[in-house]
């Protein structure tokens, strides 16, 4: 696919998965404890594609979407705007940032049996390429290395529609059960 095909199909894709959330009655929020109960980490990711359970705030803060989820796998869009430019007129490292962790955090959680959840406890991030506001949409990749009871890591990257890497990222999170609600 040539990078405008590929961007085409990233534009109409975002807008897709943006409109099925909202249909499903998806807006920023927190889900509430009954809501996912119960469910898997990729059924909750899945939810919340549905707009059957809420997206974070974070999403509309920086612009950015949940694209699309599997088993260990993540798909995050945004596009850097000029609020996410730091004083130097640059984007923001925790831009780049908040896209990957998002990815390669979600790809974990896609791996938690009901009643385990997680939390990133270590995240190591490379920029190689600036973004700006005329880039374009970018996509977040995160892909799980391992899943195990105590510890998961997964590896991200953002990239253009041509397959240009603008950023990189690791993570090592941390495994626990979820507390007993009453």
């Amino acid at each position: 696919m040539t990078p405008q095909a590929t961007l085409t199909h990233w534009i109409e894709e975002s807008a897709a998965v943006r409109a099925r959330m909202l249909a499903g009655g998806g807006k920023p929020g927190l889900a509430r404890p009954e809501s996912v109960a119960g469910k898997t980490g990729l059924e909750i990711m899945q939810a919340m594609l549905a707009g059957a359970l809420p997206y974070p705030h974070i999403a509309e803060t920086l612009d950015f979407s949940l694209i699309a989820v599997e088993p260990g796998k993540a798909v995050f869009q945004g596009t850097p705007q000029l609020k996410h430019y730091n004083p130097l007129g640059t984007v923001h490292g925790g831009w780049y940032a908040t896209l990957l962790d998002s990815a390669v955090g979600c790809a974990v959680h896609t791996m938690m049996p009901a009643g385990r959840g997680y939390t990133t406890a270590e995240l190591s991030l490379n920029i190689v390429r600036a973004a700006s506001h005329a880039t374009g949409p970018l996509r977040a990749i995160g892909m799980v290395i391992h899943c195990g009871r105590q510890l998961a890591t997964a590896e991200g990257r953002i990239v253009g529609p041509d397959g240009k890497l603008y950023a990189h990222a690791t993570t090592t999170c941390l495994v626990f059960e979820l507390p007993a609600r009453a």
